[in-house]
C-alpha cells in the first residue's frame, strides 16, 4: 500500500512530518509522524505487527505505533 493512500479516521491523508493524535485510556498520544509502515518486511524491521502502522514519538518521548484509522491530523500545541 503506497503511503499516499494512508488516511486518518476523517479521511485526511497522513504523511511523514504530519502531526497526529489519538485518544487512549482517558488521555491522548500526540506527536509528529516519523514513519509509515506499509508492508510486512518494513513492519518486521520496525518491530510492529499488522501493517499499515503510523509510527511517531508521543508528547512524553515514547515511540508509538497506531493504525492510521485511529488517528486524527492536528496542529501541534505551541
Amino acid at each position: 500500500m503506497p503511503t499516499s493512500k494512508i488516511q486518518d479516521k476523517n479521511g485526511q491523508p497522513i504523511q511523514e512530518g504530519d502531526y497526529v493524535f489519538t485518544r487512549v485510556r482517558g488521555g491522548s498520544h500526540q506527536g509528529k509522524v516519523q514513519k509509515i509502515v506499509t508492508d510486512e518486511e518494513e513492519a518486521e524491521q520496525e518491530d510492529v505487527k499488522n501493517p499499515p502502522k503510523v509510527i511517531y514519538s508521543d508528547q512524553h518521548g515514547h515511540r508509538v505505533a497506531h493504525n492510521p484509522g485511529t488517528l486524527e491530523k492536528t496542529q501541534p500545541d505551541e
